[in-house]
């Protein structure tokens, strides 16, 4: 009789449950993973300020978030340590 309890309703609650969280945690994280896929965001950049034009790319920055470096008594503003360097070096 305890067999029978257990094959006909035990089993079977255990498995609807384990089956449920299952399929619950599938669809939550595909819902996550289709949401970020699909609407991406920039990245925070502070707004307002003046542009400065890096002179080795030619790329407009900001000059509150620029790299830059005195040269000459000069700021000299860079887009990257990459750009800076190679305008050091060069």
């Amino acid at each position: 009789m305890i067999r029978a309890f257990f094959v006909e309703f035990i089993f079977p609650l255990l498995l609807f449950l384990f089956l449920r969280v299952l399929l619950r945690n599938f669809l939550s994280s595909f819902r996550s993973n289709s949401s970020r896929r699909s609407t991406p965001q920039p990245p925070p950049v502070a707004s307002g300020g003046e542009l400065k034009r890096d002179p080795v790319c030619g790329t407009y920055v900001s000059a509150g978030t620029s790299v830059n470096r005195t040269i000459d008594g000069k700021v000299v503003y860079f887009c990257s340590n990459e750009c800076r360097e190679k305008y050091v070096v060069g």
